[in-house]
């Protein structure tokens, strides 16, 4: 019965190794300036990275409500959450003290289970409209997204996600002077959506562990080194890195990617940082992935599959092009779903709409024309200083590199590039670092 769990564990480990490998055998910085920096970064502690802004970590039980869980991460103003088991609260052991970290993004695609059926309601401003028949719509999530999980449409009933959404017409219809912080912030609007009525009002965390975007609880230790962090967050693949106290199962620090590379930028002036973040990232290698291997979503093509994309890929974001060439015109996040809870133009028409459209009235909802119809670009000539000013000012996860002579997509940088560019794995790092292996690590 274990055999494909063991056989998906295996083949997701390979593909960190996969793309390791890859980023070893592109970029270009001298093996022995990479041997110095991989070994200057596994003899500074972990505890001497900057605390989470208070000092302190938040955390969430996993009977917490899917409303009041959006509700902490807005007014914390954070975008995940290490969630804690309620039946180990007694225990010393992390292993049983923490279930996972909670991404924003599996509570948007756990919404959007229903948002077709609630696409009906809003775009009628009634609840009314919730009187439509189960039969005549479905689940936006498992016609766009593909999910299937347990939680996908168990108590979604036509009625209560209609009401819901409906009910969420008077917060929506101060979207448009609020709609930049609510998107930026999971601000208000979004959490009166999914706090109107059943089943969202009631839905616990636990119940979307196992079906959304779940990540890993991997610890390092206070005085782990920070090599360990370096390596969690580039090759394999994670998001953040919880922080505890050796012998203890409390949570110290959280350290994410974003974190990581703002700090590199507090590493001007030093010797080792200047020497290679004022070469051209062509020079260092940059990008890893190759014109072809980019993947982008037209502007004519539906946003739908702009989001089935990111899905099926497992990454959060895409460049929008036009023309032969793949001219890039904008781009769109996983993160930008949150629109389609906020705004009722979008939901009306979301069979139709295209990936420009969603551009434009996101635009539109923010006041703000050049929020997402300019994308974050470069140029091969850009320094590695740079990119980073610019993924830690503009508080993005990537970048996308434009040819010399115009605006065609040549390669994306993201935040894991970035920090994969400065270090290497030393033979059974993880094996000897932790003493026991990567894969039980990350194999669940």
């Amino acid at each position: 019965m274990a055999q494909p769990k063991i056989t998906e564990n295996t083949s997701k480990l390979a593909s960190y190794d996969a793309y390791f490998e890859m980023v070893q055998r592109r970029k270009k910085l001298p093996r022995n300036l990479q041997e110095t920096l991989t070994d200057a970064f596994a003899n500074i502690p972990v505890s001497s990275f900057p605390q989470v802004p208070g000092g302190k970590v938040i955390e969430i039980d996993a009977e917490t409500s899917i409303g009041d869980a959006v509700k902490i991460l807005s007014e914390s103003n954070i975008l995940s959450v290490p969630v804690k088991n309620p039946a180990a609260q007694n225990s010393l052991d992390w292993r049983e003290r923490y279930l996972g970290v909670l991404d924003y993004s599996a509570i948007v695609l756990w919404v959007l289970e229903g948002a077709e059926t609630a696409a009906a309601a809003i775009s009628a401003s009634s609840a009314a409209a919730a009187g439509v028949g189960a039969g005549t719509v479905g689940a936006l999530g498992a016609l766009a997204l593909g999910a299937t999980g347990p939680a996908a449409v168990a108590g979604l009933t036509v009625a209560a996600v209609g009401a819901a959404v409906a009910g969420g017409v008077a917060a929506d219809r101060g979207a448009g002077k609020d709609a930049p912080t609510a998107a930026d912030t999971l601000g208000e609007d979004f959490y009166k959506v999914i706090l109107q009525e059943e089943p969202f009002k009631s839905t616990k965390v636990s119940s979307i562990i196992k079906s959304y975007r779940w990540a890993p609880f991997v610890p390092v230790a206070m005085d782990s080194s920070m090599l360990s962090v370096l390596l969690l967050l580039s090759k394999y693949r994670l998001r953040n890195v919880p922080v505890i106290e050796r012998g203890s199962p409390y949570l110290k620090n959280f350290i994410t990617q974003s974190a990581v590379v703002r700090g590199l930028v507090g590493c001007k002036g030093r010797d080792w940082f200047d020497c290679i973040s004022a070469h051209p990232i062509s020079e260092l290698g940059l990008p890893y992935m190759s014109a072809d291997e980019v993947i982008s979503v037209r502007d004519d093509e539906l946003i739908l599959e702009a989001f089935k994309k990111m899905r099926d890929n497992n990454i959060g974001g895409l460049p929008v092009v036009e023309g032969p060439k793949k001219k890039i015109v904008g781009n769109v996040s996983i993160r930008d779903i949150r629109f389609l809870l906020l705004k009722p133009e979008l939901f009306s028409n979301f069979r139709q709409l295209t990936v420009a459209g969603f551009m434009n009235t996101v635009a539109s909802a923010t006041h703000d024309a050049t929020k997402a119809a300019t994308p974050i670009t470069c140029k091969l000539g850009s320094t590695l200083c740079t990119v980073i000013d610019t993924l830690a000012s503009k508080l993005v996860h990537r970048i996308y590199v434009t040819a010399e002579d115009g605006d065609e997509v040549v390669g994306v940088i993201t935040l894991r590039d970035v920090i994969s560019c400065f270090i290497y794995e030393p033979p059974n790092f993880f094996d000897n670092y932790f003493g026991f292996s990567a894969q039980e690590m990350l194999g669940n």
